[in-house]
C-alpha cells in the first residue's frame, strides 16, 4: 500500500502511532479553552471576544485560527428577540441636546445617558430604567418596577448619584419620554447639579449607547424566555448588570475591556 501510494513506510508507522498532527492537537487544546470562555459568557461571545479571553490568559493564536475552530465546531454567539415599540406621552419640559454641542468625553462622570426598557414575566411587564456613564459604558444606576411611573427613572438616577458622588456638573441625557420631562425630574437634577439633555423626538440614534446595552441584555441573557415572576426577572437582570456586564463583558469600543477594567485602567494612568 505504501508503495502504491508512494508513502515512506517510516512515515506510515509514525502516523499509526500519532494519527493527529501537532497542529491538530494544539487546535483541540485551544478548543477546550474556547468552550470555557464561551460558556462563562453565557453563550454570547463570538470569536473576537473569545480571542480576547485567550490572549488575556497568555495564549498566542491568530484571529483567523480562532474563527476557523469555532466555525468548525458550530460555536457561535446566541441572539434573542427584538423589542416592540411603545409610545411615550409628551414631556412637560423639553431640554436642548447637550451631547450634540461637541462635548469631548475625556473622563467618567461628564455625561450619563438613561432610558427605559421592558421585560416579560408571567406576572406581567417588568420595566427597567438604567443610567450609563457615557465614557466607560458602566451601568451606574438602575431600577426595576411593574410600572413606568416617574419613580422608576428617579430611583435609577438616585443610585447613580449615590454611587458616583460627582463633584462637577454632569450632563444627563435621555429621550423625550414624559418621565424625563416631569417636574420631579427637573427638581432632582437641579438639586444634584445635573444638567438635563434630550434627544430629538423619535430619534433613537441620539441615545444609541444605552439602546445598544438594552439590545445586548435581551440577546445575551433574556433571549426568548419568559420569567415566571417579576422577582425572578429582577434577580437575573441584577446578575447580568452587576456581575457580568459591568465587571466581565468585553467591549470593542473599550479596547476589549469591561467597563470596570476600563475605569480602573483610566484611574491608574491618571
Amino acid at each position: 500500500m505504501c508503495r502504491v501510494l508512494r508513502v515512506h513506510r517510516s512515515g506510515f508507522y509514525e502516523w499509526i502511532k500519532n494519527p493527529l498532527s501537532a497542529r491538530s492537537k494544539e487546535d483541540h487544546r485551544l478548543l477546550q479553552l474556547m468552550r470555557t470562555a464561551y460558556d462563562e459568557s453565557y453563550g454570547i461571545y463570538g470569536n473576537p471576544r473569545v480571542l480576547g479571553e485567550l490572549r488575556e490568559s497568555g495564549e498566542r493564536c491568530g484571529r483567523k485560527r480562532v474563527a476557523r475552530i469555532m466555525r468548525n465546531h458550530k460555536i457561535r454567539a446566541e441572539r434573542g428577540y427584538k423589542k416592540p415599540r411603545f409610545k411615550n406621552g409628551k414631556p412637560a419640559n423639553v431640554f436642548a441636546n447637550r451631547l450634540r454641542e461637541g462635548v469631548e468625553l475625556r473622563e467618567t462622570d461628564q455625561a450619563w445617558v438613561t432610558d427605559i426598557t421592558y421585560i416579560r414575566t408571567y406576572e406581567g411587564w417588568l420595566y427597567l430604567a438604567v443610567v450609563m456613564d457615557l465614557h466607560s459604558r458602566m451601568i451606574i444606576g438602575w431600577s426595576m418596577k411593574s410600572t413606568r411611573a416617574w419613580e422608576l427613572v428617579l430611583d435609577a438616577l438616585l443610585m447613580a448619584v449615590w454611587r458616583r458622588k460627582p463633584r462637577k456638573v454632569v450632563i444627563v441625557h435621555s429621550d423625550q419620554g414624559s418621565q424625563y420631562g416631569s417636574d420631579d425630574w427637573v427638581r432632582f437634577c437641579r438639586d444634584h447639579k445635573l444638567q438635563p439633555s434630550m434627544s430629538r423626538r423619535g430619534n433613537c440614534y441620539d441615545n444609541a449607547q444605552v439602546e445598544s446595552f438594552f439590545s445586548s441584555l435581551k440577546k445575551e441573557r433574556i433571549k426568548r424566555r419568559i420569567y415566571q415572576t417579576r422577582e425572578e426577572g429582577r434577580s437575573d437582570v441584577f446578575d447580568y448588570i452587576e456581575v457580568f456586564y459591568n465587571r466581565s463583558r468585553r467591549h470593542s469600543s473599550l479596547g476589549q475591556l469591561s467597563p470596570y477594567e476600563f475605569e480602573r485602567a483610566a484611574c491608574g494612568s491618571g
